[in-house]
């Protein structure tokens, strides 16, 4: 459970048990929670966390990430609508990797490698983007391609 935190919290108690898997967890809880941060989210359930885990404040944007297929940051949660949109959940047991823009999923991407030995990562986007968020999301994904591409400069495509 402390584990879970500090990669993933705060979360409830109902999103340790869908990350888990495990009965018993309210005796563990009861246990811990003396040790834990406790926070309210907007509405009104108890969030746990430990204690020195770390909260963005509000007004901070988070950069693009890209996670691949089956990634907990999308998965670990009980209620994923603080990181997903309920018409887009299905993507993730589909096995998409999705494409996080200020810590909400914004598109999914692919990669693919070309005969020269660069790497072409392609966006599709599931929202609109504002034009700082997209130029953020090509330098990203342009990193990306070169990671992917052992360093060599790769190519980005948003559809």
């Amino acid at each position: 459970m402390l584990r879970y935190l500090r990669a993933y919290g705060p979360a409830t108690s109902s999103d340790l048990r869908a990350w888990s898997g495990l009965s018993g967890l309210p005796s563990v809880i009861k246990r811990l929670r003396p040790g834990l941060a406790e926070f309210r989210d907007e509405r009104g359930r108890v969030l746990l966390d430990v204690p020195e885990g770390l909260l963005p404040h509000r007004e901070t944007t988070l950069s693009p990430r890209f996670l691949p297929a089956f990634d907990n940051a999308v998965l670990g949660y009980d209620d994923r609508s603080r990181i997903i949109d309920d018409e887009h959940r299905g993507l993730s047991v589909a096995g998409a990797r999705f494409l996080l823009v200020d810590g909400r999923v914004a598109g999914v991407w692919a990669s693919a490698g070309s005969a020269e030995g660069w790497i072409e990562i392609t966006i599709r986007r599931l929202g609109k983007l504002a034009g700082d968020e997209q130029d953020a999301v090509e330098v990203e994904a342009a990193r990306l391609a070169g990671f992917l591409g052992n360093g060599v400069a790769g190519r980005v495509r948003i559809d």
